[in-house]
């Protein structure tokens, strides 16, 4: 059993928490008064600009662990870019800034109702994994998979670039009622 200390507990948060428990391993829902993260599997379940503060925070206690980054590091005034770099990533930067924790992006391209519901239309929710380490990303797919959701490693942390993309397109057709909160991309195999 694992157990994964989820910083957030907004809409994704408590998705993700639902997917975590379903798999029957422990959820933890860390608060800013809250004093230890016991998780070997921290979700950073917040927006892109509240991770500096977090990771200043808590630094030294994500070290060791896995640290997931859901975010999509979006220009919430305008809607119509990113805030990081074009050849970097938000997962990038919160690697950086963590360099004793094994950073991994994922969540990002889903809703939290395609969580919670386990399905995009009539096919599974699929949940994108990109890492440098393997270990990590088999630790996480394994308890999004016990939870009754795929999980397909896509590639080295570098590639949280393109998550991040496709993150911000379905955010932003969202945003713009071309989609609803319930949709999403689908994988089919």
């Amino acid at each position: 059993m694992t157990t994964v200390s989820i910083i957030g507990n907004g809409n994704m948060g408590t998705a993700i928490g639902g997917i975590v428990a379903a798999g029957g391993n422990t959820v933890e829902y860390v608060g800013r008064d809250t004093d230890a993260i016991t998780g070997d599997i921290v979700i950073l379940a917040v927006p892109y600009p509240s991770v500096a503060e977090i990771v200043a925070a808590r630094g030294a206690q994500l070290a060791g662990k896995v640290v997931v980054d859901i975010t999509n590091p979006l220009d919430f005034e305008t809607f119509d870019s990113l805030v990081v770099p074009a050849d970097g990533s938000a997962a990038a930067v919160i690697a950086a800034a963590l360099p004793e924790s094994r950073v991994l992006k994922a969540f990002n391209t889903n809703f939290a109702a395609t969580l919670a519901s386990k399905t995009v239309g009539e096919q599974p929710t699929t949940v994108l994994i990109a890492g440098d380490d393997d270990l990590a990303k088999q630790a996480l797919a394994d308890v999004v998979r016990a939870g009754g959701v795929k999980a397909v490693d896509a590639g080295k942390l570098s590639r949280a670039r393109e998550l991040e993309a496709i993150g911000f397109l379905q955010l932003t057709l969202a945003v713009q009622e071309q989609i609803g909160w319930n949709a999403g991309l689908a994988l089919v195999a």
